[in-house]
């Protein structure tokens, strides 16, 4: 028996880091008889009916500060967003409602924008400027565009169940050419993992997937036995699922293995043609992470250590599957 057989047969089932064993890139398992071009098709359409109450989300709570706004495009929509001497999140037009002056390069005075072309303060409850309904969850900031949504608004967006107790959150932002539905139909076909990005994942095997085109909400889920590779042959082996619990959003939740709980919410948020009349989708991944080791509170504290590793991670994987994302849509656009 050689060495390494003896270190993988002697390792302690209950760390949760594990040493595994797989073949050679090519020699994997082939997947592409699984990964139905129908089945995924399927998958897209019913998570298009789900309702959004017309909110999107546009960036990572932390990215909205109180001393400056920001600006952002959904829905080809210009938009400027900050907080109020509250703290509370305040999203609305980007434009000045004088002569169009940019919002995002306004002064913050006392909770309003003070517009830097001619001075003119902007703010809720100003004549010209109407403030649109946002929300922050406390990871990621939303705003409702009942013009664009095309829904019965809601109160509320649809937030993802996430874990309780202590966590870990990062938030990574991308854009690609292509529309939302090819953001969500990439991350519905967990086949191409480890053949698409054998840096981080290892060993997948799909163990259940919606089939057909009437099905139960209930089972309308993709179930994953994955190993998260750490480096070379070392990895944390769970079991994940992924829903849609929105029309632009597909929430993968680890159900076993270590971290039960936690979750990466992919939310796909159009932003309207680019300079050349493609549509353009900004990709922005929460990874909220908990554990109920001992350790991970402790962990926890260097959070802001950690989030920048993360990010790192999410836009790594996330930089390969917009291409993917943007071939689907050249091919389905021609």
């Amino acid at each position: 028996m050689d060495f390494k057989r003896q270190v993988i047969e002697r390792w302690p089932a209950r760390w949760p880091v594990q040493p595994f064993r797989e073949p050679a890139w090519a020699r994997q398992e082939p997947t592409y008889r699984d990964c139905s071009p129908a089945l995924i098709e399927a998958a897209v359409k019913r998570a298009g009916t789900r309702p959004a109450g017309n909110w999107f989300v546009f960036a990572a709570s932390r990215d909205v500060r109180a001393e400056r706004p920001s600006g952002f495009r959904v829905a080809g929509r210009e938009l400027v967003a900050w907080r109020g001497p509250d703290g509370d999140l305040l999203v609305g037009p980007g434009a000045c409602p004088h002569l169009g002056a940019p919002l995002d390069q306004a002064r913050v005075h006392c909770g309003e924008l003070v517009c830097r072309w001619h001075g003119l303060r902007v703010g809720a409850g100003r004549p010209g400027w109407t403030a649109l309904p946002a929300h922050d969850d406390g990871v990621l900031a939303w705003v409702r565009l009942d013009r664009d949504g095309g829904e019965p608004p809601t109160e509320r967006p649809p937030v993802p169940v996430r874990p309780d107790g202590t966590t870990v959150d990062a938030v990574a932002t991308l854009t690609g050419v292509c529309e939302p539905e090819d953001v969500v139909a990439n991350r519905l076909d967990p086949w191409h993992g480890a053949w698409f990005h054998p840096y981080s994942f290892a060993r997948l095997r799909v163990l259940s997937a919606p089939q057909g085109v009437d099905v139960a909400e209930a089972d309308d889920r993709f179930v994953v036995e994955v190993t998260f590779r750490l480096a070379g042959k070392i990895g944390v082996p769970v079991v994940a699922e992924f829903t849609c619990p929105g029309p632009r959003t597909v929430l993968m939740t680890i159900v076993d293995g270590e971290g039960v709980g936690s979750v990466v919410e992919t939310h796909a948020t159009p932003l309207g043609p680019g300079p050349d009349g493609r549509p353009e989708t900004a990709v922005i991944e929460a990874t909220i992470a908990a554990s109920d080791r001992p350790g991970f509170a402790h962990a926890a504290r260097f959070a802001p250590v950690l989030r920048p590793l993360m990010r790192r991670a999410a836009a790594r994987l996330w930089r390969d599957d917009l291409a993917y994302a943007e071939r689907r849509y050249t091919l389905r656009a021609h």
